[in-house]
């Protein structure tokens, strides 16, 4: 299915079912996806109903029409509670969820008056892309097993890209549906964000990870974005020492103190758009985090509220 973005599709599953079929992920919310899927429903259903709808995590190409897709069919939407609960308060916009706190948090990591101002008039905000969210959900659990036309696919959960991620792998079929936890080319984008201005997301993506070098070598991967793949445990080894790299980069950027902002044209070598500044500034915010909890740099705070971070002494 197409996004409006540089990340130009998803992948979406339609997994038979017995008698029926269950969708995992739903797509953007926009009239052009529920064309497509008024399509697939015409021509590749077989005549067979929608059993039920799986969402990996809340971000809108995953969740934007799975309350539409739900209602269509009269069937439950399965999710993890946090995951459930998080879009609710994005689309509420919540405690730290509203654009003002997204901006205050890029403002005290050093992103300048002006590019604030050309975020603040471009931002779109999470309705525009979940036009409607369900109301009830089917909670689902980490090691969970869910049957899907008699074979069990178990719940795998992974933080840090969003709080709850849940992937799912079938031993049986020796395959995984990975969501955004593991891509066959792009480094998933791991942000602090300002609903948890204080966390280590990357922290916790890392540990995640390690969890999936426990299957199968020759597991097939259906990533959200890109091909499907196999050669998951090195496509992880790679992951892993991408960040590596980066951190050495950020740590010896850190002779001297320097903010989240100072770092973005040494961690990312290409212009960057308001949309994709906010991505990029959660991601070397979460690179600083992770150092920082590492003891690797420190932080400082200047009169003005702005934090540098300056590698640890000894």
């Amino acid at each position: 299915m197409p996004l409006p973005f540089v990340l130009d599709h998803i992948n979406l599953w339609l997994l038979r079912d017995g008698a029926g079929w269950t969708i995992v992920d739903s797509g953007f919310g926009n009239d052009a996806t529920k064309q497509l899927w008024e399509q697939i429903f015409a021509d590749c259903l077989g005549g067979r109903p929608i059993n039920r709808v799986i969402v990996t995590h809340l971000h809108p190409d995953h969740i934007g029409l799975a309350a539409w897709l739900a209602e269509r069919f009269d069937v439950d939407v399965w999710m993890t509670l946090t995951e459930f609960a998080s879009a609710h308060m994005l689309w509420a916009t919540l405690g730290g969820t509203t654009p003002d706190h997204q901006l205050e948090l890029l403002r005290r990591h050093g992103l300048d008056d002006a590019k604030l101002a050309t975020m603040s008039r471009r931002r779109g905000s999470f309705r525009d892309a979940v036009p409607a969210l369900p109301a009830t959900l089917r909670r689902i659990y980490g090691d969970e097993s869910i049957m899907v036309d008699g074979r069990a696919w178990r719940v795998l959960i992974g933080r840090g890209h969003s709080p709850e991620h849940a992937s799912l792998y079938c031993e049986a079929l020796d395959l995984m549906i990975a969501g955004d936890m593991v891509l066959p080319r792009i480094s998933t984008n791991v942000s602090v964000t300002s609903i948890d201005p204080e966390g280590n997301p990357l922290g916790l993506f890392l540990d995640s990870l390690q969890q999936f070098t426990a299957l199968p070598h020759d597991t097939l991967v259906l990533p959200s974005h890109g091909l499907v793949f196999y050669g998951m445990h090195e496509r992880i080894a790679d992951l892993v020492q991408h960040h590596d790299e980066r951190f050495a980069l950020v740590v010896d950027a850190a002779a001297e103190p320097q903010t989240a902002a100072a770092l973005l044209d040494r961690l990312f070598k290409r212009e960057l758009d308001s949309h994709q500044l906010g991505f990029a500034m959660g991601e070397a915010i979460a690179h600083l985090h992770y150092l920082m909890y590492a003891k690797q740099v420190q932080r400082l705070c200047d009169a003005a509220g702005v934090y540098r971070f300056v590698r640890a002494s000894g």
